[in-house]
């Protein structure tokens, strides 16, 4: 089959790779019907290239339509049409029973110290093979994925797999009511969907940031108020539009690269292109990640208020400011997103005929699995008012 594979630093390329095959007698086929670039996927692009493998198969977006199921698997036929969470977990685990799906202990990666594996996601992760591909094995298809309807097109349902429910939890988690501001801080696509998806669930106020014209002309046609983050102090804008208090909650969906942090560009970049085994020495025990959005956020957030971080860091050196965090008195949650935790709300809100979070819509670019290289580097440089890239493999 054809699929997108990882080489090197800013290398990846559609190549044949043997097809998957059911391994395990809870594993599923999938034909991929529909894909999307995630801008966690630019991480690997080349932050975690420590990480990867010449001919790892990228990709945790994505949806298709059923081939074959193992003799585990009662809740799936073949030609159902399904969308898959990007996080793999069995869904009977201690965790897994607590609603902590990022965190099951029958896909735990402890030897590496992390959570649930993840497709398509660097040997941190499982190195499991990614969807970017023509077909994908889908362990745990007993639990994991999600059977939708017919009529609706991909993109109404493809999100489910990803940046949906980790902008719904990350609202979730700012624990915002008609009352308070919310803030948002990046406007990517989980960006926007939280400010949909807060809107939605009837936040008060939502105050949308980031420094790309595009995004914020787009969150202000969906109803939130905007602060260009070129033009002024963040936090300062941000304090003023809540008469010196600052929002209730502040959400960062930006993560390890954000801007505004040049030294610590340059440290990230060099450790990625060290040899693996120094590299990863280096990420694990001294990895720091640029941290201007994160820093911004404490210093926005109301004292008494919630940080909600969606966007992924991965730094263990990272630099924070202790005593602003505990001199305000914060509430932080973060983590991956438990997909599933959220999945039968979502797939009620995204199969009802008016689209009331534009799903439709969100994608700005629509290419085939072979063009999906080009599109890495256009999305990674915000090219042509690149926000979603989907792919038809």
């Amino acid at each position: 089959m054809r699929a997108l594979t990882w080489h090197g630093i800013e290398d990846v390329r559609v190549t044949d790779v043997p097809d998957p095959v059911i391994v395990n007698p809870t594993d599923a086929i999938v034909r991929v019907t529909s894909t999307a670039i995630c801008g966690s996927d630019l991480h690997l692009y080349r932050v975690l290239a420590p990480y990867l493998t010449p001919g790892d198969v990228l990709g945790h977006e994505f949806m298709g339509i059923v081939e074959a199921v193992g003799p585990g698997v009662a809740t799936l036929a073949v030609g159902d049409r399904v969308v898959v969470p990007f996080n793999i977990s069995c869904g009977r685990c201690w965790m897994c029973e607590r609603g902590l799906f990022a965190q099951c202990e029958t896909t735990q990666n402890s030897a590496q110290g992390k959570g649930a594996s993840l497709f398509g996601y660097t040997s941190l992760y499982g190195s499991v093979p990614g969807g970017q591909a023509e077909l994908v094995r889908v362990p745990h298809a007993d639990f994991g994925p999600i059977v939708v309807g017919r009529d609706l097109p991909d993109e109404r349902y493809l999100y489910l797999s990803d940046i949906l429910p980790t902008a719904w939890q990350a609202v979730d988690y700012a624990d915002v009511n008609g009352n308070d501001t919310l803030a948002v801080l990046g406007l990517g696509p989980v960006g926007q969907l939280a400010v949909r998806s807060a809107l939605h669930r009837g936040v008060g106020r939502v105050i949308g940031v980031d420094l790309v014209p595009d995004r914020l002309e787009l969150a202000r046609a969906h109803g939130a108020e905007v602060v260009d983050a070129r033009s002024t102090d963040v936090a300062q804008a941000l304090m003023d539009l809540t008469d010196g208090r600052g929002p209730d909650a502040v959400i960062d969906a930006v993560g390890m690269e954000a801007h505004g942090n040049p030294v610590s560009e340059k440290v990230i970049g060099a450790a990625s292109r060290l040899p693996k085994p120094i590299a990863k020495g280096a990420i694990e025990r001294f990895g720091i990640d640029r941290l201007a959005a994160l820093h911004t956020a404490v210093a926005a957030v109301r004292r008494g208020g919630t940080l909600s971080i969606s966007g992924v860091y991965g730094g263990m050196a990272d630099p924070m400011p202790m005593m602003e965090l505990f001199d305000k008195g914060l509430t932080v949650r973060m983590g991956q997103c438990h997909v599933r935790r959220w999945s039968d709300e979502l797939l009620d809100i995204v199969s009802a005929d008016d689209d009331v979070l534009g799903l439709d819509g969100l994608a700005t670019h629509h290419a085939s699995l072979e063009e999906a290289p080009e599109l890495y580097k256009v999305f990674q440089e915000k090219q042509d008012g690149c926000l979603k890239v989907v792919l038809k493999p």
